[in-house]
């Protein structure tokens, strides 16, 4: 994939804080900035993806059935989680 240079400005410690990271992984600053922007990207999309689910469920809500099931399920991951 062909790659882009840019610029950027960063706060000092930040900087800093980066460098120990991208050391500590024995990865450029570079390599370091690019999975750091991929991952947050992805959150991003994720939580626009989940935004936009919800507003399609606000449509048609669930049904008393669908709430106790859904409810069960929650128990049951609650308590695969405690053990």
């Amino acid at each position: 994939m062909p790659e882009v240079k840019t610029t950027v400005s960063l706060p000092e410690t930040l900087f800093h804080r980066a460098e120990a990271v991208a050391h500590e992984l024995q990865i450029s600053r570079s390599q370091l900035v690019t999975r750091a922007l991929d991952e947050f990207i992805r959150r991003y999309e994720s939580r626009v993806l989940i935004g936009a689910i919800n507003r399609a469920y606000e449509d048609d809500p669930p049904t008393t059935e669908e709430n106790e099931l859904l409810l069960g399920i929650r128990e049951k991951q609650r308590k695969l989680l405690e053990s």
